[in-house]
């Protein structure tokens, strides 16, 4: 087993197709190859080594542009990723905000008030987790019975009682550093790895907290801090977004694939954009029609199983493609769910400045590519009350310090118009004076906020793409004014000045829908097949050898980035595939 080219010989039949090689792809073809299972793995981009392609120890002064960011490389020139906002040949149609028009989608404009979604997507080995931010939160209890708590959204088919196993399975193999704490609804580890201490900013900032009654406390992020499997720990080399070619961050193409690869039991073919799940009379998948990136030849590989791990949007589009005599509306679609309830994470930010942080001797502020410590949520039952004004709530997590300067490092508005021997002075004066908050909140699902399939643009391999509407509520809009004061009052506490004062409308202040990058619900699970596109183990109810494994069978939308809970949920879903599988209960007949 091997990477294969589209003119190699394949095998006849797979066991089972993973479409997809992020989080999701990744992890089901380590549970399933580890298991004995044959299987291929299908990737829409190129193939992608963080071990050699990774510029671990450049500066941007190395890069075109001096690593500013493009259209092609939207996360800056050394950004791990392929791909991005807007892809050659690949257009996505959103909803304007100001009518019932359709417009193509925008490129990198992040403001709700100008952009109604954005939708992200990497052409590459590996997927987002080549360049995701790694905070790695468990969901807790409230988060899978969001309405028994409030009232509002929906609740999961199933518990944290029934997740919590895979979370312990899937941060040994991940590696997550982080401290027990005992905070209500935010589930500590067993399998915690030390975290790394605070920077001067973060000093100041849980000092801050403490005056607030605002709980600090050590971030949990994907990255070593010290040795596992065989993997070594994070040095400080240079951003986890660039790629770690010491595995010392978790990725897909470091963490997940090679294990797999070395199981003898996956094959694996870039290039490859899946097109349509193709289904036998009885209606069961007997395989994926697929488009040869390269040569533009539509080609068509036969599986028992597929697992559709493509990322949320586009896992639903290529269900919604799937269509037949028994399924014209698509497959999974019998209902009406599939596309329906898109969600995505809040955003927000303000900057701010800290005089006691100015002039500070020269030292080692070194320290993994992220906060060292957040603020999580903590007032459930305030939001519950309606003490806050908005239901739910939102994490904080922020940057700063003396990190390697960026393109306009010295263009802060607090230097004015100085050249020469001064501008030295006043740009050695406030470097790592200036602290960055923002949040990550809960959307609740709305009917407004929904994909479906364009009825006439095609991308360039004659695929229809999707089109979106999305619609923040009044619930998210108060929320974002909440996390705007809070950003103030915390940059203030820590002895600080906001570069300008907080947002009291919600809406001024939060980023478009998407371009959290969060986006999940489109293929939701559900306890009956009435009211969602799979079960509680991501097997459509549709067809019983088809299953999702992304974050588009989540039903709510929690203040938690959900990389963690789509690793923990896959590796249930291939537990439960491979137990049917030896049932005979599953798979399609060889």
């Amino acid at each position: 087993m091997a990477f294969l080219t589209t003119s190699k010989t394949r095998a006849p039949k797979y066991d089972v197709i993973v479409i997809g090689s992020g989080a999701a792809g990744g992890m089901a073809a380590h549970v399933l190859t580890q298991a004995g299972v044959k299987v291929l793995m299908l990737e829409a981009g190129r193939k992608y080594d963080p071990a050699t392609e990774t510029p671990m120890f450049e500066t941007n002064a190395d890069a075109p542009l001096r690593g500013a960011e493009t259209v092609d490389k939207p996360g800056g020139f050394f950004d791990a990723t392929i791909g991005g906002w807007k892809l050659k040949g690949e257009p996505y149609v959103v909803q304007k905000k100001t009518d019932s028009s359709w417009i193509e989608g925008d490129n990198q404009n992040r403001n709700a008030t100008a952009q109604n979604f954005m939708w992200w997507r990497a052409r590459m080995l590996g997927g987002r987790t080549n360049h995701w931010g790694r905070v790695s939160l468990r969901m807790g209890p409230f988060d899978f019975k969001p309405k028994s708590f409030d009232g509002l959204g929906f609740d999961w088919p199933i518990s944290y009682e029934d997740v919590a196993p895979y979370y312990d399975k899937a941060e040994q193999v991940v590696g997550i550093f982080g401290s027990k704490e005992g905070l209500e609804n935010n589930p500590d580890s067993d399998y915690f790895l030390p975290p790394p201490k605070p920077r001067a900013y973060e000093h100041l900032l849980m000092r801050a907290g403490k005056k607030l009654g605002i709980p600090v406390i050590p971030s949990r992020l994907a990255i070593l801090t010290k040795p596992i499997n065989g993997r070594a720990p994070c040095f400080y080399a240079t951003s986890c977004g660039r790629g770690c070619a010491i595995r010392a961050n978790f990725q897909s193409t470091t963490v997940l694939i090679p294990p797999a690869m070395d199981t003898g039991n996956l094959d694996v073919l870039t290039g490859a954009m899946a097109r349509e799940v193709t289904l036998d009379a009885q209606g069961r998948a007997t395989g994926v029609h697929f488009i040869d990136t390269t040569t533009g030849q539509e080609e068509h590989v036969a599986a028992r199983v597929v697992i559709l791990a493509a990322s949320a949007c586009e896992s639903a589009r290529l269900l919604m493609n799937s269509k037949s005599a028994k399924f014209p509306q698509g497959l999974g679609n019998t209902t009406g769910h599939l596309g329906r309830w898109l969600t995505d994470s809040t955003g927000s930010d303000l900057s701010g400045q800290i005089p006691a942080l100015e002039n500070l001797p020269l030292h080692n502020e070194d320290g993994v590519s992220n906060m060292h410590t957040y603020a999580p949520w903590m007032k459930h039952h305030d939001a519950k009350a309606g003490k806050l004004g908005f239901p739910r709530g939102y994490y904080i997590a922020w940057g700063g310090g003396r990190t390697m300067p960026g393109l306009g490092a010295a263009s802060s508005g607090l230097i004015g118009s100085v050249y020469g021997t001064k501008l030295k002075a006043e740009a050695r004066r406030y470097f790592g004076s200036f602290v960055g908050l923002s949040a990550r909140g809960e959307m609740i699902p709305n009917e407004k906020s929904y994909m479906e399939l364009d009825p006439e643009k095609k991308d360039q391999w004659g695929i229809p793409v999707p089109r979106f509407h999305f619609q923040w509520s009044d619930y998210e809009v108060k929320q974002i004014a909440h996390a705007q004061q809070a950003f103030a009052d915390m940059i203030e506490a820590a002895g600080g000045k906001v570069s300008r004062p907080p947002e009291k409308d919600g809406a001024k202040a939060m980023t478009a829908g998407g371009s959290v990058k969060h986006e999940i619900g489109v293929t939701r699970m559900s306890a009956k097949a009435e009211d969602g596109v799979t079960n509680g183990y991501g097997q459509l109810w549709d067809c019983q050898n088809v299953f999702v494994a992304d974050g588009g069978t989540f039903v709510s939308n929690p203040y938690k980035n959900p990389t963690l809970t789509i690793l923990a949920l896959t590796w249930r879903t291939c537990d439960y595939l491979m137990a049917g599988m030896k049932k005979g209960e599953i798979a399609a007949p060889v």
